[in-house]
């Protein structure tokens, strides 16, 4: 009897699902519940359909619903599950017109994804401002950005999101205004990185409002007005919003499943939920961290398809698990790159590690070719054991920061220690790189100050 498996949720996790089952058991009946009409189309890629630099939307599809429907999923686009009943295995589905229906499975997958946090702000609700999570969200501020008054901006989140915006904003020629209520934007690098990043910003005339916090937004004819504490104002023709997001689990909920981290959806490393027959990936589910070996909430889009590949597989007789997230991550902005991987100094220390904190500076690749440019590195590693157990880097967005920190990722990945990247077989040509690549001469001086560590008191050192 072919497998019934029903996924919920179109985005990165369900359509790795679906192929994944599909790959594994070609006779199974893989159904795609989708709530809107836009199947595995990129989120992460809207910044650049709203600057210009990806001219037509349909190009963030990462593939099309033609190429997933040609291998053998059945795609319900515009309908929204509304509850799962586990004791008759079926999910009750509502299409755009209003008519439901009971879908039958043997297994299910829940890949809902997250919802914007809606912070604690008067005024979300009106017109001319906007959350950015979804195609619907993106095409609106599109139609606004069309109207000759959209001349200004005010972002409310110095995240990725809220930084890539006023890059892709900025791009359109707009008037942009960044508030971020910490001391620093881009909070999930050090402070150091976090500066760099925004001198960079500012650099392109975009506005940092640093240690604010939003209270209300009103409108006053045309114009919107965002006022902050201390009395902060500051006016603009739209307002986007993008302070984070939490799990969407109202769903998961109808059907009993438990809750953990942050209130994602408990899953074990084969992405199995607390209810038989049902399991859940991506950025409703908790994820576990390789390096700290535990349930994090790390909503990130490559963890998302790797879950949604392991959910896939095992619903459909598999055996196999999902090998963990290290948090890896890269912003561009402008012309700026930022990137990191692992435990950054703080959070090896609540880790209880006991972390050496090295900055490091160097070429890109041989200075004495054309086109060079400065890298910036902070190493982490535990001062006893030697193991690497972070990196970030800053560069320009031309000197493979992304391939950089990807090379920390995978030495964190097989447990490294920092001395011995050294040892790694990099390749080398002077347009490129060094004879020793500056992730190595990084790990060196991160070696070297240890061996004199025992004469500083602090956990940070800087290596010039």
């Amino acid at each position: 009897m072919k497998t019934r498996l029903v996924i919920i949720g179109g985005s990165d996790a369900g359509i790795s699902a679906a192929l994944r089952a599909r790959e594994i058991d070609r006779e199974a009946k893989v159904t795609v519940v989708v709530a809107d009409a836009f199947p595995n189309y990129s989120v992460c890629g809207l910044p650049f359909f709203l600057s210009g630099e990806v001219g037509d939307w349909h190009n963030l599809a990462h593939r099309t619903a033609e190429e997933i429907t040609r291998e053998g999923i059945e795609l319900l686009l515009n309908h929204t599950a509304r509850s799962i009943d586990p004791d008759s295995r079926t999910v009750l589905v509502i299409d755009k017109s209003g008519d439901s229906r009971q879908i039958a499975y043997d297994r299910l997958i829940i890949g809902t994804g997250a919802m914007p946090l809606q912070p604690a702000i008067a005024g979300l609700e009106l017109p001319g401002v906007y959350p950015l999570r979804t195609m619907g969200d993106s095409f609106a501020v599109h139609r606004h950005l069309q109207e000759p008054s959209a001349c200004s901006v005010v972002i409310i989140g110095g995240g990725y999101i809220g930084l890539e915006m006023a890059d892709a904003l900025t791009l359109r020629k707009l008037d942009v205004t960044l508030i971020e209520h910490s001391p620093t934007v881009l909070k999930t690098v050090d402070p150091i990185l976090g500066r760099l990043a925004a001198a960079e910003l500012e650099k392109h005339r975009v506005r940092i409002i640093n240690s604010v916090g939003v209270e209300a937004i009103e409108r006053t004819g045309e114009r919107l007005t965002v006022h902050g504490l201390g009395g902060f104002y500051a006016e603009a023709d739209l307002v986007l919003v993008s302070v984070g997001v939490t799990p969407q689990v109202a769903l998961a909920q109808t059907a009993g499943v438990r809750l953990g981290v942050r209130d994602a959806i408990q899953v074990n490393r084969r992405m199995e939920t607390s209810v038989p027959g049902i399991y859940a990936a991506g950025d409703c589910t908790v994820t576990w961290h390789r390096l700290l070996e535990r349930d994090l909430y790390l909503p990130l889009g490559t963890t998302a398809h790797k879950q949604g590949r392991v959910a896939g597989e095992n619903a459909v007789g598999g055996n196999c698990e999902f090998a963990g997230s290290l948090g890896t991550q890269v912003v561009k902005l402008f012309e700026l790159a930022v990137a990191r991987t692992g435990l950054r100094d703080d959070e090896a220390c609540q880790a209880g590690f006991d972390p050496l904190t090295v900055e490091f500076e160097s070429w890109d690749h041989k200075a004495y070719y054309p086109g060079a440019h400065r890298l910036h590195f902070l190493i982490t590693g535990d001062k006893q054991s030697g193991r690497l157990l972070g990196a970030q880097l800053a560069g320009h967005r031309h000197a493979e920061v992304s391939k950089r920190i990807d090379i920390f990722a995978t030495a964190l990945f097989h447990s490294m220690t920092v001395e011995g990247m050294s040892d790694l077989d990099l390749s080398y040509t002077p347009p490129f790189s060094s004879p020793w690549d500056p992730v190595q001469m990084a790990a060196q001086a991160w070696s070297k100050a240890r061996n004199t560590s025992a004469v500083s008191s602090s956990s940070f050192q800087s290596v010039s």
